[in-house]
């Protein structure tokens, strides 16, 4: 299991995502980007920032 959470990213955030998969995990993270602080897409510097901060649980 892979697990995020997104003030590791974004400070004050308190939202925190699992999955089974990393890409699974990277979906809902880009669906969170999206509707909460307001990215269309999310820059690949993001998404490596992202990657460097799931954990396996």
């Amino acid at each position: 299991m892979k697990q995020f959470s997104c003030g590791a990213v974004v400070p004050g955030c308190t939202a925190t995502f699992s999955a089974e998969t990393e890409d699974e995990l990277l979906g809902q993270v880009a669906a969170h980007a999206k509707a909460d602080h307001g990215m269309e897409t999310v820059p690949d510097e993001v998404v490596e920032q992202v990657k460097q901060k799931i954990v396996t649980v």
